[in-house]
């Protein structure tokens, strides 16, 4: 009898680990970089293999403490879309949701013991942190239990597209584009589980658990203008009155690099960061309008798909992915070449957070990140590299960089945010220019450049507004909260 043809195709999968014994405890499901339920190759190859071998499977998240130092900004917006999915779980699927708090190499196998459960599925994710700790759970894990990681982040998955580090979009492009066809496919819907969880699903207390990480990370207060979960992100990407396919995309092409024109940007990037919405997803739905805007979903593709896989590419094969030891030979050489040049201006980090620079484009592209959680795309150029010219050394620059992009950014602590501050700092993915003071021959972008290509003042205005916006809101929340307190 033929062997039944797996719903989600071999190449996505990997074998981190081969236990010694035959599937039959429950399969867990460790869900950490995609966080949703549609579209998820990871949990339709475990719900597929837990009904394959007639056994339950069940969802595990493990809630670090301010991963990577991810404040209320991004750890609100990740559990009330995690809430979200728990609730959508229980109502559709009828699959356990678990979370637990602590270091996952410790509570992952401490609960699959608990349960006896024969597979762990996990997501893939090219971080060193996350690879570290698979390898320390599959040596902690009884010897019976298999581990397979799923990448259900990218289209081509990352060991598919190639296997070495890649120097550009340019040799990585063709890669991905031939492979589209066979990974570019309609996912399989998925049902509940053929065999149910017997034992009682925990209660998770939401509200404590979201007040808490709100309070710890309240340096960096959540944002009001982006609505967690995957619904949410759905309708960011095709909803009937703002969706970017159905009412934006047609200037995506011709208007998403100016900084004063944020609504023709796709808007997707927090989704896609937390998992909340499938890369898979959004490339499908933009094939579908490709005959009436080829130019906007041509260049959206590139960024979705070839952009973002080649950022993933350089953090897999390069394990020095947020270092100036990571960079090509040739950036290196000529950044230490110039470490020593001249600097106009030498800004210390705490001047650079709270945007007290001479340079006013500069400082409210800082105010834009730190009040409303998102840079746009091409003030992010500029202001790295700016980063580089007022800071003792490139080593320096890079550190702050990340650090601020991390703090601040929604999407920060992400493989596209480290290779976005590695082209800007080091070159990454782009080619030597014409030398110069301080930057040698990395690509330089100054202000009157930036005056040619869009309205500076108009900028430095909008952002004004926003900071305002911003500011009277969170006086609103604080009288408010004060007012509860004197009343209870």
């Amino acid at each position: 009898m033929a062997s039944p043809i797996p719903v989600v195709q071999s190449g996505r999968i990997r074998v981190l680990k081969q236990g010694s014994g035959p599937l039959v405890g429950p399969v867990v499901y460790w869900m950490f970089r995609d966080q949703r339920i549609r579209d998820n190759w990871a949990l339709i190859h475990a719900v597929d293999e837990a009904n394959k071998a007639n056994v339950p499977v069940a969802i595990a998240f493990n809630l670090f403490d301010q991963f990577l130092g991810a404040k209320a900004r991004q750890l609100g917006f990740m559990l009330r879309g995690l809430q979200k999915l728990h609730s959508n779980l229980e109502n559709t699927l009828q699959i356990p949701f678990f979370i637990f708090q602590g270091e996952a190499v410790d509570t992952i196998p401490n609960f699959l013991k608990e349960c006896g459960a024969s597979l762990l599925v996990t997501d893939f994710s090219p971080l060193r942190d996350v690879r570290s700790w698979k390898e320390k759970i599959c040596e902690r894990v009884s010897e019976s239990v298999t581990v397979h990681e799923v990448d259900a982040h990218n289209v081509v998955p990352v060991w598919v597209a190639s296997n070495k580090l890649e120097y550009s979009a340019k040799t990585i492009r063709g890669k991905i584009n031939k492979l589209l066809p066979e990974y570019l496919i309609e996912l399989p819907a998925i049902g509940p589980p053929k065999i149910k969880w017997l034992s009682p699903n925990p209660p998770i207390d939401w509200p404590k658990l979201i007040a808490d990480v709100v309070r710890k990370g309240a340096e960096v207060p959540e944002l009001e203008w982006c609505e967690p979960g995957e619904d949410a992100a759905l309708e960011v990407l095709m909803g009937s009155k703002n969706g970017f396919l159905t009412a934006r995309l047609k200037n995506y092409s011709t208007e998403r690099n100016n900084p004063l024109k944020p609504q023709a940007l796709s808007g997707l990037s927090p989704y896609l960061h937390f998992g909340q919405i499938s890369a898979q997803r959004c490339a499908l739905e933009a094939h579908k309008v490709r005959k009436l805007y080829t130019q906007a979903v041509d260049t959206f593709l590139e960024e979705l798909i070839v952009r973002r896989e080649l950022a993933d590419n350089f953090c897999y094969y390069q394990p020095r992915y947020d270092s100036l030891l990571g960079a090509w030979e040739w950036a290196r050489k000529t950044l230490m070449e110039h470490a020593s040049d001249k600097r106009e201006h030498i800004y210390t980090r705490e001047q650079l957070e709270k945007a007290q620079t001479a340079d006013p484009l500069w400082n409210a592209s800082q105010l834009e990140m730190v009040h409303y959680g998102k840079m746009h795309g091409f003030m992010r150029m500029y202001w790295a590299k700016k980063i580089l010219e007022w800071t003792s050394g490139p080593e320096e620059a890079l550190a702050i960089t990340i650090y601020l992009n991390d703090k601040y950014h929604i999407d920060g602590r992400d493989p596209s945010g480290y290779v976005g501050c590695m082209w800007s700092i080091c070159g990454l993915h782009d080619q030597g220019w014409r030398e110069r003071p301080v930057f040698g021959k990395i690509r330089y972008m100054n202000y009157a450049g930036c005056k040619r290509k869009f309205n500076v003042d108009g900028y430095i205005s909008y952002v004004k507004r926003l900071v305002g916006e911003s500011k009277k809101r969170k006086a609103e929340v604080f009288f408010d909260k004060k007012a509860k307190e004197l009343r209870s």
